[in-house]
């Protein structure tokens, strides 16, 4: 009974039609979802169901199928949804059965509440044999269900929401998984409303507040507690049982205040709040009055305060009330029939807010508050400076503090600086006010403040202040004759500060070292001069310092530009002397100069290219050498200050030799035994000296050197025996080249010319036996004489006299430019040669001169080709020849030499 008056009146509040409640459906057991053959009981729960009155069913699951009974209940065995009627009363919520034939289900119950205990059920059929049957909630393992098949959810709540289901596994270890549950916890009550009667209450009578809530229709016995409260504060202090709570008399300042329930279940601590709802307090209508007289009330005066009230049967009561702040309650001061209330000496005490309350038989009429403010006029205030030290500093805070030891608030204060107004602070309750000051030059001078709380300002003393500046951050300034700075130059470097209490005392720093300070006894700042020199270069400072505080300025950097010095170009070789395809460096490098340096490389006054070096140390330029780059060399520095040139330096570069070519000339289309050939021997390339060497067979037969660099010919006179390949060699100092081999072939002399040249042969032959002769008694004779041999060579060995032909020296007188032949076997070597000198023509007495004869033929040894030279000789290019002779080799030996090494024939010796 109690909720359907509680729904009809939560219907009258809210506005909607009363209707009769939902009848509530039960199950028994209390499981929506079973085994297929059990049976469930529905019971149909309404609120005025009697005995007479018939229960409606309604069956959906394919279709509907509806059936009436006396009785409010139902057994049924079939799947689907189930709804109740009872007589007039509306359709019941829908009751979703599941009989299934699985063998295993999650079985919960039809509606989960707060706090209540819920049990979840995994059942199986008898005979399904299922083993580790889990509990699962949201996809999630919840529990392992091994004896037992329930479980219990202790004080549900919103976090038990969610989907479950139960899984076992069969003997043949399948999984078997169970229908889904979802569970959706709900409140036993809903959040209370809170209403007043009347909505609109009238001043000085009473207030039913009532707190509207009910328990589902599910559980109808859950018992409720109520609270009310005003303004976060409790009307009394105990919960009760019943939703109502009255006030007994309302007034006019409740207006506005905020009024809230709430409520709780008997044995829960969860509460549940109404909103909030705010009170207007209606008042009779009458002219009430309150006012004073006079109306500013001063300290020691007298003060009436007067209600009229107009509208109202008398007889009338005057109560009087007082508040002496907003937070306090009224207090009832006085009660009189008059409408005048006396105050005949005021002092602070009557300060306070008051009002006046006109009663008759029926009504009670409040006036509005009135305030009374005992004004008392402010004392000169004090002005004192916080904190108190020696002396202030720009830049330090400082607090005046202004104040008054008698007046009424609110009293308006102002800080005055030398006559003018600095500062205003407005009416404040305080009797002590303060003005912060952040302290600049400016500040300095006298200060003195007002204190008025409308009754007359008061003036302070006057106090003196003085602000001492610290200096500020100085700037250094670089004033320079040019744009930029050269060696030699005069600048200036200037330090000021644009503020600081003077005197200040200012330094310049190189390089954090002093380099002069000055003082300063006013604004201005200090200049200080230098004469540039390399070494001024750098950061420069300066710092000011007026005992204050010490401060410096950024730094300003100076770089001191100096012209170049005379470059000096060095060669940097890869070896002693420069070979074409060296790659040599020429490196430039000024020892003093300002970067960056632009070097130019110069070869004979052409500009090869430059390189710039931004940070000095010189420049290199590469040269892959060729012939051509022989030649002077210089460079040229330059960093825009004027430009040096080095001194001259010469490069000679040296060519190795090319391959040489060897040229055979011969007189006719074949060389035949007799010709004069010429071996030509020309490399195209290479720098002199040049030493060329002619090879037949690998043989060395001539060398020579060309100090010209042009090719060296050599003549042969050929026999059958040159025959055969044919090469030559050139070496200036860098490696030797050989010429490709060239085959000589010679042939035998033709008819023409065998008896001319046997002729000649056989007239030569019979003059060397007739001359050797000669030469034997000749060199014989004197030794007879004498009694003793001839003495051989000491360098000889005493096989050499066996194994050589003797020499001979003798000159026919008849025979003019006869050659004269020995042999030749100097110092005992393995070289023998034949030696044949032309003699000029004497009288048949020249040969009592053969001794002298003897003694020059053993001198042209030294003429001998290179190779064949002894060793002692070489390598002695001068030949040592008289002047009236000329030579000829011929049939040159060793002790062991084959007879098919050549025979050379000097071009100088005429074949006769």
């Amino acid at each position: 009974m109690l909720l359907w008056v509680s729904l009809l009146v939560l219907a009258s509040v809210t506005g909607q039609s009363v209707t009769e409640p939902k009848p509530v459906i039960s199950l028994h057991p209390p499981w929506t979802t079973v085994f297929q053959g059990e049976r469930v009981t529905l019971t149909c729960n309404a609120f005025y169901f009697s005995a007479r009155e018939k229960i409606k069913w309604y069956h959906w699951y394919i279709g509907e199928t509806s059936h009436e009974t006396f009785r409010n209940t139902l057994e049924v065995q079939n799947s689907g949804e189930y709804r109740c009627r009872a007589q007039d009363s509306p359709l019941s919520n829908r009751v979703h059965l599941l009989f299934s034939p699985a063998n295993l289900i999650l079985q919960a119950p039809l509606d989960v509440f707060e706090e209540e205990s819920v049990v979840l059920r995994c059942r199986t059929r008898a005979k399904a044999g299922l083993n580790a049957v889990m509990l699962y909630k949201n996809g999630k393992v919840l529990k392992a269900l091994e004896n037992i098949s329930d479980f219990t959810i202790h004080q549900a709540s919103l976090k038990d929401n969610g989907i479950y289901h139960c899984t076992g596994i069969k003997e043949d270890g399948h999984y078997v998984s169970s229908n889904s549950v979802e569970i959706q916890v709900q409140g036993l009550f809903p959040p209370p409303v809170l209403t007043a009667s009347p909505t609109y209450p009238i001043e000085g009578r009473a207030v039913t507040l009532t707190c509207l809530t009910q328990p589902v229709p599910q559980r109808p016995d859950v018992q409720l507690q109520f609270q009310f409260l005003r303004d976060n504060w409790t009307l009394e202090s105990d919960w009760r049982s019943s939703p109502e709570f009255q006030i007994t008399t309302v007034w006019r300042e409740d207006s506005g205040s905020s009024y809230w329930c709430q409520a709780r279940r008997v044995t829960s601590l969860v509460q549940k709040k109404s909103q909030r709802f705010q009170m207007y307090v209606q008042r009779v209508t009458a002219k009430i009055r309150i006012y004073t007289y006079p109306e500013l009330a001063l300290e020691g005066q007298k003060l009436v305060i007067i209600c009229s009230v107009g509208g109202i049967q008398e007889p009338i009561t005057f109560f009087w009330y007082k508040k002496t702040n907003k937070l306090s309650r009224r207090t009832k001061i006085h009660t009189s029939s008059e409408r005048e209330f006396r105050i005949p000496v005021l002092t602070d005490s009557h300060a306070g807010e008051y009002c006046c309350v006109a009663r008759n038989r029926h009504y009670s009429f409040f006036s509005d508050l009135v305030t009374v403010s005992v004004k008392v006029p402010v004392s000169p205030p004090i002005l004192t400076l916080s904190p108190l030290g020696a002396r202030t500093l720009e830049g330090d805070v400082v607090t005046l503090l202004c104040e008054v030891q008698r007046g009424s608030l609110p009293i308006s204060y102002q800080l005055f600086h030398k006559g003018v107004l600095l500062k205003k602070i407005g009416a404040t309750s305080w009797r002590t006010i303060s003005f912060q000051l952040f302290l600049t030059e400016e500040h300095s001078g006298n200060y003195y403040c007002t204190a008025d709380n409308g009754l007359g300002p008061q003036h302070s003393k006057a106090m003196s202040l003085s602000v001492f500046v610290p200096v500020s951050r100085p700037v250094l300034t670089l004033r320079t004759p040019r744009a930029q700075t050269v060696e030699g130059d005069m600048v200036e470097l200037h330090c000021e500060a644009q503020r600081g209490s003077p005197p200040i005392q200012y330094q310049l720093f190189h390089k954090d070292v002093a380099l002069g300070s000055s003082s300063s006894p006013s604004a201005g700042g200090a200049t200080f001069n230098l004469f540039l020199k390399a070494e001024h270069s750098g950061n420069y400072i300066c710092q000011a310092n007026n005992g204050l505080r010490v401060q410096h300025s950024d730094t300003v950097s100076l770089s001191v530009r100096v012209p170049v010095s005379r470059p000096v170009l060095t060669l940097r070789t890869p070896r002693a002397q420069a070979v074409e395809g060296d790659v040599v460096e020429l490196h430039c490098e000024a020892q003093r100069g300002s970067s960056p340096i632009l070097y130019q490389f110069f070869h004979e006054d052409v500009a090869l290219g430059s390189r710039s070096s931004p940070s000095g140390g010189g420049a290199p330029f590469n040269l892959s050498l060729t012939a051509e780059h022989s030649g002077n060399y210089s460079c040229k520095a330059d960093n825009g200050l004027g430009a040096q040139r080095s001194e001259v330096m010469t490069l000679s570069v040296i060519v190795p030799v090319s391959r040489p070519v060897l040229t055979l000339k011969v007189p006719g289309a074949q060389a035949v035994e007799g010709d004069m050939v010429e071996l030509l021997c020309e490399a195209q390339r290479g720098s002199p000296p040049i030493l060329y060497r002619f090879y037949h067979e690998n043989v060395t037969l001539e060398s020579s050197v060309s100090h010209s660099g042009q090719g060296v010919s050599f003549n042969l006179s050929v026999t059958a025996e040159h025959s055969g390949n044919y090469s030559c060699e050139v070496d200036n100092g860098l490696g030797p080249q050989y010429s490709e081999a060239v085959t000589l072939h010679i042939t035998g002399l033709t008819g023409s010319r065998i008896g001319p040249v046997a002729t000649g042969v056989t007239g030569g032959l019979l003059s060397i036996m007739g001359l050797a002769a000669v030469a034997l008694l000749l060199y014989g004779w004197p030794l007879r004489k004498a009694g003793r041999r001839p003495t051989s060579n000491s360098s000889r060995n005493p096989s050499d006299s066996d194994s050589q032909e003797p020499t001979y020296h003798n000159v026919p007188a008849w025979i003019e430019l006869q050659p004269v032949y020995s042999n030749v076997n100097p110092k005992g070597g393995d070289i023998v040669y034949a030696e044949v000198q032309s003699v000029p023509g004497k009288s048949k007495h020249a040969v009592a001169s053969a001794p002298g004869l003897l003694k020059n033929t053993m001198r042209p040894a030294t003429c001998l080709p290179s190779h064949l030279r002894p060793a002692s000789l070489w390598p002695s290019a001068a030949c040592s020849l008289p002047q009236d002779s000329s030579v000829i080799y011929s049939q040159v030996k060793g002790p062991s030499t084959p007879a098919s090494v050549p025979q050379l024939m000097a071009l100088s010796a005429p074949h006769r």
